[in-house]
C-alpha cells in the first residue's frame, strides 16, 4: 500500500481586526492593498524571495495602483529592488548579491561597509532613477539618527553608547528618544503611509538622486557590524545607523483604509531591535488593525535546512566554509518559490480566509 502524502501549509496569515473582517467579507483583493511593509532582518527574508516574487511579479501587477513600499534594513533594499523596472529580475538579483558575500574571520566593520556599497553598486547599476520614477511604488526607508556615543565607530565608545540603550530600553520603549531620532526619507511624489509619529523624534525627508544610496546603505548599518553612514544629504551632519534599531518589525500607524500586505519571516511583530529578547513587547494592535501577516508555517521552516531561515549567524557558524552556506541559503531561497505559489493558489481559489487567525 502506498503512502498517503499530506501536503502541509507553508504559510500562515494573521490578520489585525479590520483587514480580517474584510478579508472574510471578500477575499484578498490586489486593488485593495495600498501598502507593504518591510522587516529587518539579515538575510531572514532571502528565504521568503518566492513571496515578494509571487507579489511583485504577479499578485500586485494585476491591480496597478500608487502603493507605498516601507522598509528598514533588508527590507528597504528587497523594495529598491522590486521599485526596478524589472522588479523580479531585481530581487532575484539582490539574493545572489547578498547569498555571493563571504567574510573572513576578523573581518573589520569598515571592510563589511565596503563589500555592502559593492554590493548596493552592482544591484543598481546606476539605474537610481527607476526607483524614483516607478509608476506604481513608492519607496519609504526607514533610518536613524544616533545620538551621543552612538555618533561613533570607535568600539568602546559605541558599546558603552549600546549598553546605555539597553538599560534604557528595559525601562521602557519610550526611554529610546535620547538616544535615536526616527528619520523616513521617502518618495519626494508622496509622503509616508504614517498617521502622526508621536513616540519619538521622527522627520520626514524626501529622497532624491542624492542621497538614495547612502539612505539604503545607513538602514542596513548595524552598530559593531557596519560603520555609521556619515551626513546623509539632506538630513544633515551626523552619524545615521539601522532602521530596525527602532523600528524593527515596523509596528507603525498605517494610516487609511488600504490594506496593510506583509510578507514577513515571522508571525510575531517585535517593535524595535532591542526587544528582540524581551517576549512582552509585541506590536499594538491598534496600529495594526488593517494589517495581513504572510509568514512561513512551522512546517515549512522545519523541512528546511537547518530548520530555519538563513540568518547573520550563518556567516560565523560556516566560517571557512562558504560553499557549504551558499549552498544551504541557495536552498533556502528555492524552496519559497513554494511560499508564492500558495499564496497566489490561495487567492486565486478565493480561500484564504479558511486559514486566516487573528493578529
Amino acid at each position: 500500500m502506498s503512502a498517503i502524502h499530506i501536503k502541509y501549509p507553508a504559510l500562515t496569515f494573521k490578520a489585525g481586526r479590520r483587514a480580517l473582517a474584510q478579508i472574510r467579507e471578500r477575499g484578498l483583493r490586489a486593488v485593495d492593498v495600498g501598502v507593504l511593509p518591510g522587516a529587518a532582518g539579515g538575510p531572514k527574508p532571502l528565504g521568503i524571495q518566492g513571496l515578494d516574487l509571487a507579489l511583485f511579479g504577479q499578485l500586485l501587477p494585476s491591480a496597478p495602483r500608487q502603493r507605498s513600499l516601507i522598509g528598514a534594513s533588508i527590507g528597504s533594499w528587497r523594495f529598491a529592488s522590486a521599485c526596478l523596472d524589472d522588479p523580479v529580475a531585481g530581487l532575484r538579483r539582490l539574493g545572489e548579491l547578498y547569498t555571493e558575500q563571504d567574510f573572513a574571520k576578523g573581518v573589520t566593520p569598515a571592510q563589511i561597509s565596503q563589500s555592502c556599497q559593492r554590493m548596493l553598486d552592482d544591484l543598481l547599476q546606476g539605474r537610481d532613477g527607476q526607483i524614483l520614477a516607478n509608476p506604481n511604488y513608492r519607496l519609504n526607508i526607514l533610518v536613524v539618527k544616533s545620538h551621543g556615543q552612538l555618533a561613533h565607530d570607535h568600539p568602546a565608545r559605541l558599546g558603552m553608547g549600546l549598553s546605555s540603550v539597553i538599560a534604557s530600553n528595559l525601562l521602557g520603549r519610550s526611554r529610546l528618544a535620547r538616544h535615536f531620532e526616527r528619520i523616513i526619507l521617502h518618495d519626494g511624489r508622496s509622503a509616508p503611509p504614517l498617521d502622526a509619529l508621536t513616540d519619538f523624534p521622527s522627520r520626514c525627508l524626501p529622497l532624491d538622486l542624492g542621497n538614495l544610496r547612502q539612505a539604503l546603505l545607513a538602514s542596513g548599518s548595524i552598530p559593531m557590524v557596519m560603520e555609521g553612514v556619515r551626513d546623509i544629504p539632506g538630513a544633515g551632519n551626523g552619524t545615521y545607523r539601522d532602521g530596525g534599531l527602532l523600528d524593527y518589525h515596523l509596528d507603525l500607524p498605517y494610516r487609511g483604509d488600504d490594506l496593510v500586505l506583509y510578507p514577513h519571516f515571522t508571525d510575531k511583530v517585535v517593535p524595535g531591535w532591542f526587544d528582540k529578547a524581551l517576549p512582552w513587547r509585541r506590536g499594538d494592535a491598534t496600529r495594526l488593525h488593517n494589517v495581513l501577516l504572510m509568514t512561513p508555517s512551522p512546517q515549512y521552516l522545519a523541512a528546511l535546512p537547518y530548520g530555519k531561515l538563513p540568518d547573520r549567524n550563518d556567516f560565523k557558524r560556516f566560517m571557512g566554509d562558504a560553499p557549504t552556506r551558499k549552498r544551504y541559503w541557495y536552498k533556502a531561497i528555492a524552496e519559497s518559490q513554494r511560499l508564492g505559489d500558495e499564496l497566489l493558489e490561495l487567492v486565486a481559489t478565493g480561500r484564504l480566509h479558511e486559514r486566516l487567525q487573528a493578529l
